[in-house]
């Protein structure tokens, strides 16, 4: 099932089951198989990273050649021996896989900013180095969080579908309106790299008073004129709540009951960070009952998010499929970073982006 090549050369050839399930790239190269290094990428990603790994010349790569995330006995059986793994933020790297891999495993590199995904306890005991994505997908990310946050403000999604079904008829003062930034006070929980380059965005539209909360003050928070308040200031003050925090053991299940009973009932909650900083329940029935006036978000759990889930029955809840960081560019620079990390620990040299844990 595995059909493993060499990584010095740009051919490709693509290889189908009798079941048209997706089997790996095989790639023919100068150099012996013996001589090269085993590496694992678990899914198809952008050309930019896998021309860096083509032309290393030093290790043996195999790939899920699929859109879609492999299957949890696929990643067990393409781990066995590797050196290398490229793995996404949907693949669960705990001890199974680590175990899968054996005792050649030197790094793992995942081709995302976050890495709750890692077993960084069980990866750290083993010795084995971790490479990720940070910063290249901040200006995609604060990009994406403000069109979320100004369509579901303005109900942009249903404008759209009234368009389509017939729904718009003649002018009416009232019909659609939404909520605006000019005067407004915006909170943001978790004022990073990302939360920044978000209140950047947002100041031009003449927002009032910019509101964050965190760990500590930021110095650069001055930038923005932005205010360092206690949590509970900042929900009940905030006519637009922004989670941009990382997902911690604090921050998870943080935006519960008690957090939306706290916010302004003309608020609007966005949240672009990770889906689980959020009790989805809660805020369903805080958009239901009114006690919030709406929300937007990038980032659920699960992910996807089933079709029949109840947030997506809410005019007032506007989901997007977690794309912010979805632009060509991005995506190609993520890949390129992933691979060049990957190199890094493969050849034991400094890798461009090495979590430290």
């Amino acid at each position: 099932m595995f059909l493993f090549g060499l990584s010095h050369s740009v051919e490709v050839v693509s290889f189908l089951s009798k079941r048209s399930s997706p089997h790996f790239y095989c790639r023919s190269g100068m150099h012996t198989v013996g001589k090269l290094m085993k590496v694992f990428v678990t899914r198809r990603i952008p050309q930019e990273g896998m021309k860096i790994l083509s032309a290393a010349g030093v290790c043996e790569v195999s790939l899920w050649d699929s859109e879609e995330p492999v299957p949890r006995t696929e990643l067990l059986k393409g781990v066995q021996g590797a050196q290398g793994l490229l793995c996404l933020l949907s693949d669960k790297i705990d001890t199974e896989v680590l175990d899968a891999a054996g005792p050649n495993l030197k790094v793992i590199s995942t081709l995302s900013v976050g890495f709750d995904h890692l077993d960084l306890d069980e990866i750290k005991k083993r010795g084995i180095r971790v490479g990720y994505t940070p910063d290249v997908l901040t200006d995609a990310t604060a990009e994406l969080t403000v069109a979320l946050l100004l369509s579901t403000a303005r109900r942009l999604p249903e404008g759209v579908e009234e368009v389509k079904n017939g729904g718009w008829s003649s002018w009416k003062p009232l019909w659609l309106c939404g909520y605006g930034l000019s005067g407004s006070t915006v909170g943001i929980i978790g004022l990073g790299r990302i939360g920044m380059a978000i209140a950047k965005r947002l100041m031009p539209f003449g927002v009032k008073r910019l509101l964050y909360s965190g760990r500590t003050a930021k110095a650069y928070a001055a930038e923005v004129n932005g205010e360092f308040v206690p949590l509970d200031t900042l929900l009940s003050e905030s006519d637009f709540i922004i989670v941009s925090c990382s997902l911690t053991p604090e921050t998870q299940g943080l935006c519960d009951k008690a957090f939306f009973s706290k916010m302004k009932n003309t608020a609007v909650f966005v949240n672009s960070s990770r889906g689980a900083v959020v009790n989805q329940e809660d805020l369903y029935q805080a958009l239901k009952n009114g006690q919030i006036a709406a929300a937007g978000l990038d980032v659920t759990t699960p992910e996807p998010l089933p079709t029949n889930h109840p947030l997506l029955t809410l005019k007032n809840c506007v989901v997007l499929p977690h794309i912010g960081s979805a632009t060509y560019s991005t995506r190609g620079i993520m890949s390129d970073l992933a691979a060049r990390n990957l190199l890094g620990g493969l050849q034991g040299t400094d890798m461009p982006s090495e979590l430290k844990f």
